[in-house]
């Protein structure tokens, strides 16, 4: 259940960084109101706070989160962006995850 839990809350900071470094972008490259960014700073700020609900320490926190970073980003550019991530995008993503799952939930002695 620990497990569970950890990966859900990866996948909600994930949510939070990548949506709300998002609607910066869509503010200062696309052009899209201020107001966009505004929200997607208040956002980002919450990714910080999400991210503090793991009970690891910060190394081990954000060394692993950078690998569902990873993938998350590529779901969202497939999903926003339509953007069709390649063959060699998924393996690398996998090996980052799988590497990242390894730092994180191996036992230590």
């Amino acid at each position: 259940m620990a497990i569970i839990k950890s990966v859900l809350i990866f996948l909600l900071a994930g949510l939070c960084e990548i949506g709300g470094g998002y609607l910066i972008w869509l503010s200062v490259k696309e052009g899209k109101p201020v107001w966009y960014g505004i929200v997607g700073g208040i956002i980002l700020v919450l990714y910080g706070l999400v991210a503090t609900l793991q009970t690891s320490n910060f190394a081990k926190v954000y060394a692993t989160y950078g690998g569902f970073f990873i993938v998350l980003s590529l779901v969202w550019a497939l999903i926003f962006d339509k953007y069709v991530p390649t063959k060699y995008d998924v393996i690398g993503a996998l090996i980052a995850l799988i590497g990242v799952c390894i730092i994180y939930y191996s036992p230590r002695p």
